[in-house]
């Protein structure tokens, strides 16, 4: 049918409309959530398929596989364009930059490097212990099992070592 409407065939065409319709308006549905504007879509993609048929063959691809796609980008094509215009460059110029300024980098850098300078002087499987638990996001027992101890031992592990790194951050 597909090909018989390339080649402007209106009867094809309309048999066409009523075997796949059903099909191609849940997949305009599905996309734009929205009954009227998947119906005005559906005519547009009937539309778009009288007027592309003759590349149906290009495509290499099933009647059907076609057809949903047709559907499917003049569906999402639909949905793109509800979406406002974005903001010209002179008014993003006025959004404020939530990153963090140079000063705050320069700050943080010195901060990171006085609790490296302090996680030296843990001993080193204690040291271990705090970053996995705290960078990597171990559990007490995922910390336990690594280090062969007990899980009360790995909870007294990482209680003194905040607290000898909070007495070393102090001085």
């Amino acid at each position: 049918m597909i090909q018989r409407v390339a080649l402007r065939d209106r009867a094809a065409l309309a048999q066409l409309y009523p075997a796949v319709s059903a099909k191609l308006f849940s997949v305009c549905l599905r996309i734009l959530r929205n009954r009227p504007d998947a119906e005005d879509a559906l005519q547009e993609v009937f539309i778009k398929i009288w007027q592309r048929a003759d590349r149906f063959a290009a495509a290499g691809t099933s009647p059907v596989g076609w057809l949903v796609a047709v559907a499917r980008n003049h569906a999402i094509d639909r949905l793109r364009s509800r979406r406002p215009a974005s903001e010209s460059l002179d008014e993003a110029h006025a959004i404020a930059d939530i990153g963090r300024s140079p000063e705050a980098e320069t700050v943080l850098k010195g901060e990171g490097r006085r609790v490296d300078r302090c996680m030296q002087e843990l001993e080193p499987d204690r040291a271990g212990a705090v970053r996995s638990a705290y960078v990597e996001g171990l559990s007490y027992q995922e910390l336990a099992d690594r280090h062969s101890v007990p899980l009360n031992t790995m909870r007294t592990w990482l209680r003194r070592s905040l607290m000898k790194l909070r007495e070393c951050l102090d001085r």
